[in-house]
């Protein structure tokens, strides 16, 4: 996720058509000092800096902490990964919770430096000048932010960023919740109003609709990524309104609690929220993101380079859903989810497909809208990691 201005996201993914493309290495970009090309490749397992599996230091930034059951928690999933996968030590890795987006980034970043960490992993979007910063400085260590997107254009070879394609995931989530509603209402808790969180709200009712051709979609902010006590207000507000299947792009499970709390039903992120709420938790959408630390981490130990840009989907395991909660769900709900994800795996099926028409704002701020035709999709996450779409579809409704 993950996260800052909106305005700038844009101007500089435009950017991404005359740049690497999602995970593609950039050109001449290398995982340790300037003088690791010149050395040639490593030998026995130790890279050109010298690094290896048993003296490597891997740091993380986190915007929370595990007990958010939401997107920290999932991250971390992926940094036990990593470690059980690479046999790393448990002081080989340093991790920095709860770090505000703010100065105290920059403070982080700086310490887990000094520790002798040789990549740094910044996992929310509000991190990334910080982390653009401060490898422009330290050459030498590679640093990998998820969900941001500068990094194709900084001209630094150390600094990468990385996402997954979770709007595949999303869309299949968005099936359960569209063959379950009653009201034909469903309600989306929001964090940001940034194109991740539009793409993936959007994905989200399009699975619906694909399913459910009546259904309509309110969508409320919090304006936060992990505020429990919003969130829940925010998912009551939803409930009131009429929502009877409410849905998440923030990292707690208060949703998953406020709708079961209410008698109604919940679709999940980053977590499965049955155990929370097993009366109204019906699947949640997740990212693998062990995938990719492993192999950034692999890389610096090998000598090998770093896509600049890296993004995997549903057909490379890197999103997924939890298991589908089958005492609640409706009836053939997992066969078409199957039968969906079968399509997208394939290539057949494209999530912003058309006839699809949207509206939106440019950069400045102004008005602007896309109209695809049937046969046309948009290429989401195809030329860079972040997320493009941030269109507001015709059936999605957001309160202010």
């Amino acid at each position: 996720m993950r996260k800052r201005v909106l305005g700038l996201v844009l101007a500089a993914l435009m950017m991404a058509v005359m740049l690497p493309g999602c995970g593609t290495p950039a050109p001449s970009s290398s995982s340790g000092s300037s003088s690791a090309a010149a050395s040639g490749p490593p030998k026995e397992g130790v890279s050109a800096t010298g690094v290896t599996a048993e003296t490597i230091k891997v740091g993380f930034v986190h915007v929370s902490d595990e007990s958010d059951m939401g997107y920290t928690f999932n991250h971390n999933q992926g940094t036990k990964a990593m470690q059980q996968s690479l046999g790393l030590k448990d002081d080989q890795i340093i991790n920095k919770f709860n770090i505000p987006e703010g100065a105290a980034c920059d403070t982080a970043l700086r310490e887990l430096v000094d520790a002798g960490c040789n990549i740094i992993f910044a996992t929310s979007f509000g991190f990334e000048d910080y982390v653009k910063e401060v490898a422009a400085e330290y050459p030498d260590i590679q640093f990998c932010h998820a969900t941001g997107y500068q990094a194709a254009g900084s001209g630094l070879k150390n600094f990468h960023n990385y996402f997954a394609s979770i709007f595949e995931a999303r869309y299949l989530a968005g099936i359960a919740a569209g063959l379950k509603t009653e009201t034909n209402k469903l309600g989306y808790v929001a964090a940001f109003p940034f194109a991740e969180v539009i793409s993936g709200y959007t994905a989200f009712y399009l699975g619906a609709k694909s399913v459910n051709p009546e259904v309509t979609m309110d969508i409320m902010y919090t304006n936060s990524w992990n505020d429990p006590t919003v969130e829940a207000q925010v998912a009551k507000s939803l409930i009131e309104k009429g929502a009877d299947v409410v849905s998440q792009h923030s990292d707690s499970t208060a949703p998953a609690t406020t709708a079961e709390q209410n008698g109604v039903w919940q679709v999940g992120y980053n977590n499965d929220m049955i155990a929370a709420a097993p009366k109204a938790s019906l699947i949640s959408a997740r990212i693998d993101w062990g995938i990719y630390v492993t192999e950034a981490v692999k890389a610096v130990i090998e000598g090998e380079e770093i896509p600049v840009d890296w993004c995997k989907g549903l057909a490379d395991g890197a999103v997924y859903l939890s298991p589908l909660n089958t005492a609640i769900a409706a009836p053939d709900t997992q066969a078409k989810i199957d039968a969906a994800s079968a399509q997208i795996k394939s290539g057949a099926l494209h999530v912003f497909s058309g006839p699809l028409t949207g509206s939106g704002v440019d950069n400045d701020g102004k008005p602007v809208s896309i109209d695809l035709k049937a046969g046309e999709y948009f290429h989401e996450q195809e030329e860079a990691s972040a997320p493009k779409w941030n269109y507001i579809v015709p059936g999605c409704n957001v309160i202010e």
